[in-house]
């Protein structure tokens, strides 16, 4: 296999990166952003900061998602060019830029709801059960990138 370039593991390499650095901060904003308004909310309402709680637990699970695919790609990494292609560093890149690039969006997209949901519930406790539905279609966003990143890395 004298005709794979040198640089092959390089995408491979980028694609575990990709998928934990999106992923992370995908999470992080949604952690940030949500714990903000738990601060702002607890003021009014400490009864309810508990229950306020889960956007920053399911921005949280948007990095695990990058996790698992980046450790699905450096197992299926190999310094050796006859056991790893230049298309199948395409696919960890691929992979990996899937999982990430969805988590970040999926992690905007948690903070912003959660920030905005918990301020509105705790002035009108019945917005509760619409934030939660709202994140639980925020958080596919994330499983839909997982699920493609993982049919990806395996081919």
């Amino acid at each position: 296999m004298a005709d794979v370039p040198m640089y092959t593991p390089f995408f491979g390499i980028m694609g575990a990166t990709s998928a934990m650095v999106f992923s992370a901060l995908g999470a992080a904003y949604g952690t940030a952003k949500s714990g903000t308004g738990i601060a702002a909310m607890s003021i009014m309402r400490p009864e309810l900061i508990m229950k306020s709680v889960i956007p920053v637990v399911m921005a949280g699970i948007i990095a695990i998602y990058g996790v698992v695919v980046a450790v699905v790609i450096a197992n299926g990494l190999s310094d050796d060019p006859t056991k790893y292609s230049l298309y199948r560093s395409f696919l960890h890149l691929g992979a990996g830029l899937s999982v990430g690039l969805s988590g970040l969006a999926a992690g905007f997209a948690i903070g912003i709801v959660g920030d905005a949901g918990v301020r509105g519930t705790a002035q009108q406790p019945r917005l509760f059960v619409g934030m939660i539905l709202i994140l639980i279609f925020a958080e596919v966003l994330g499983l839909y990138g997982l699920i493609v990143a993982l049919i990806l890395s395996t081919k």
